[in-house]
């Protein structure tokens, strides 16, 4: 039997994976209780660190930023879809995969979607967010255009992933990328919708029947997102 709370979110430490170019992730002790008699640590990070959300400011100028965003959208039921069976290093995951994956689960009704704001990714790449290889958790799979268009037609507000980006993550080493680079993004956020990335334990969730997903960001000010706590609770 699954547990009634379900811990979704990575734990943030100086080895995380962080996307190119992001600031790393850095926590040191600002006061000790031997020496000053509390404790108080000394954090830098970027708004993208660990397991965090996406506002569509990450994207679009004049765009709600994360302060801007109301609870009740980042807390609600959610489809977990799972695509471990196909997932493979920077593979592209299309519209029919997803509309295969779709028909296996409960969720049919076209009148339950709009209960259902959030679609959740589980491909299983997680268990490389500590790999001594720090290169397979970069070589993940990703949604192509087709797929994210999708996701869009079908009504859902909140994309998540358990990898480090719905659309592929290039190194410097790599050739660049062409117009479809960040084309996930551009049209989830483009929609005024929201990502959440970096997530993990999806696969706990089954295909989210009866779950209860909470997406608890920090109320930055103009922020374009934040790490959150995830957790999903039983419905």
């Amino acid at each position: 039997m699954s547990p009634p709370i379900v811990d979704l979110t990575h734990t943030l430490h100086s080895r995380i994976p962080i996307y190119p170019g992001d600031p790393p992730f850095a926590s040191s002790c600002a006061t000790c209780v031997p020496k000053d008699g509390y404790a108080v640590a000394a954090l830098s990070l970027g708004s993208h660190s660990g397991t965090h959300i996406d506002a569509p400011a990450h994207f679009l100028v004049n765009a709600r930023t994360v302060d801007q965003l109301a609870l009740d959208e980042l807390v609600g039921r959610a489809v977990v879809l799972d695509l471990t069976s196909i997932a493979s290093e920077k593979k592209a995951i299309s519209k029919a995969e997803l509309e295969e994956a779709l028909e296996r689960t409960w969720l049919q009704a076209a009148e339950n979607r709009e209960q259902m704001p959030m679609l959740l990714i589980h491909t299983g790449w997680s268990r490389y967010w500590d790999s001594e290889d720090k290169k397979k958790y970069y070589a993940h799979p990703f949604l192509s255009r087709g797929a994210a268009e999708y996701i869009l037609e079908l009504g859902f507000k909140v994309l998540g992933v358990d990898t480090l980006s719905p659309d592929e993550t290039r190194l410097e080493d790599e050739e660049e990328g062409d117009e479809d680079a960040f084309i996930v993004h551009m049209k989830i956020l483009g929609a005024d919708g929201i990502i959440a990335e970096n997530l993990t334990n999806l696969g706990v969730l089954g295909d989210g029947d009866g779950w209860m997903v909470h997406l608890v960001p920090l109320k930055i000010e103009s922020c374009d997102g934040s790490p959150v706590r995830a957790f999903a609770t039983r419905d």
